[in-house]
């Protein structure tokens, strides 16, 4: 009887702790999320914005590039595929990073929505800091347009992750990323 109790314990025990573990969707030193990144510049639309993503020399994701207003432009992105992260039940990102002062967006995309989830952040320049984004700052939006009267985040349908700069900040960018976690 007492083999039996123990089991359970253990197995319960070991479900809790399973659920409530955090989810890495960034984390180079661990050689997470430095893949399947795909670029997405105000080019499509007759900008002239440039941007990268690369892994620098201490392991960390850089997102970098230049802003430019030029053509009616003005953001540069990157999306990463996260299709086979299962992300229901976060309930908020952490981000560590190191930036320059300028405002970023975090991005989140479901497969059957127009409109991708946005919430932004503000780096320090020079200065390492960790930011907590929670689910419900999350605001739908659509070529800077923000939407009111749209359906709600659905987490489990979340396919791509994008960092994202705009709001007419002209000019080079540099974002230092450690990691990005989602946590329940």
């Amino acid at each position: 009887m007492k083999k039996i109790i123990l089991l359970l314990f253990i197995s319960l025990y070991s479900v809790f702790i399973m659920k409530s573990q955090n989810v890495y969707l960034i984390n180079p030193s661990e050689n997470i999320g430095t893949n399947n990144w795909n670029i997405v510049n105000d080019d499509v639309m007759g900008g002239i914005s440039n941007s990268e993503i690369l892994i620098n020399d201490k392991d960390n994701l850089v997102f970098q590039g230049y802003l430019s207003l030029e053509n009616n432009g003005g953001f540069a992105s990157s999306r990463l595929d996260i299709s086979d992260e299962n992300i229901e039940g976060v309930k908020y990102f952490e981000i560590k990073l190191k930036g320059d002062g300028n405002n970023y967006k975090l991005r989140l995309r479901q497969n059957n929505r127009r409109a991708s989830y946005s919430c932004d952040f503000q780096s320090k320049k020079d200065e390492w800091i960790v930011v907590n984004l929670p689910i419900e700052k999350f605001r739908p939006t659509w070529r800077g347009y923000n939407f009111s009267n749209y359906p709600d985040l659905e987490l489990e349908s979340v396919n791509s992750l994008s960092l994202h700069i705009s709001d007419k900040q002209e000019g080079k960018f540099v974002l230092e990323i450690e990691y990005v976690k989602a946590k329940e």
